[in-house]
């Protein structure tokens, strides 16, 4: 339950709208609910800021679709990470307002209108076309969140001349999320740029050496600009989240 469903809950009973019994009824399980196969945190939102999100590898739909019934009524944004399509069919036939993202294997179901809580712009940049799945859960999970969000994809230092026509765009953002593969080099590139936090994302795409993601990432670790922050590798959705930390101030 987050802060807003709760003062509206407490302006009910205070109202005279809601009893008092129907209020301790939702209230019940605050702390978390236990379904047998998961303990639902619901009160991480107001712990945190936002709700605790299903991650969809390895679990059944019907898995998915329990926790997402539960969570509904105290939620405003439910997200599902890494659910494929097949999967997601089944949960979205039970959630119909909810919205699966192909490409970003996310499903996305906004209960309610989202505010804007950030205090400027979050840009995510792919360094390739191959990117842009981990790059769009970035995306997504930073938009759900309340920020506003801008992309520019496919400007890696194959060809770093694309980069540099999107200087204004870059300037203007406060925090950056830098997605690369193959090499990792772009989030050092984007950092030596710009004053704000760089978010490095290294992805598993490349050829043999690339050990699926591990260059990538020891290249970003070992990032001589002092800005760039490394997430795990094709961890979107933890750079999109931190950023949204990071732009609430």
């Amino acid at each position: 339950m987050d802060n807003n469903l709760l003062m509206q809950l407490l302006r009910a009973v205070a109202d005279g709208k809601a009893s008092v019994d129907e209020a301790a009824q939702k209230l019940r399980n605050l702390a978390y609910e236990d379904i047998e196969f998961a303990h639902i945190d619901h009160h991480r939102s107001l712990r945190k800021g936002f709700p605790e999100v299903i991650f969809g590898q390895g679990k059944s739909p019907g898995q998915i679709i329990g926790i997402m019934e539960k969570m509904q009524h105290q939620e405003s944004v439910i997200l599902v990470t890494r659910v494929d399509r097949q999967k997601a069919d089944v949960v979205l036939s039970h959630f119909q307002e909810a919205i699966y993202h192909e490409d970003a294997q996310m499903i996305v179901w906004q209960i309610h209108k989202p505010q804007i809580l950030g205090r400027g712009t979050i840009l995510v940049i792919s360094a390739g076309t191959s990117d842009i799945p981990i790059a769009k859960e970035a995306y997504l999970t930073a938009k759900a969140m309340g920020n506003l969000v801008e992309t520019i994809f496919d400007v890696g230092v194959a060809g770093i001349h694309r980069l540099f026509n999107h200087k204004d765009l870059i300037d203007q953002a406060s925090v950056l999320i830098v997605v690369a593969g193959m090499e990792g080099a772009l989030p050092s590139v984007v950092a030596g740029m710009v004053s704000r936090p760089v978010i490095a994302v290294p992805t598993s795409i490349g050829y043999g050496v690339s050990l699926g993601g591990l260059t990538a990432l020891f290249a970003m670790l070992n990032s001589c600009s002092s800005n760039v922050a490394v997430v795990n590798i094709d961890n979107g959705f933890g750079a999109g989240y931190m950023a949204s930390i990071i732009n609430r101030g």
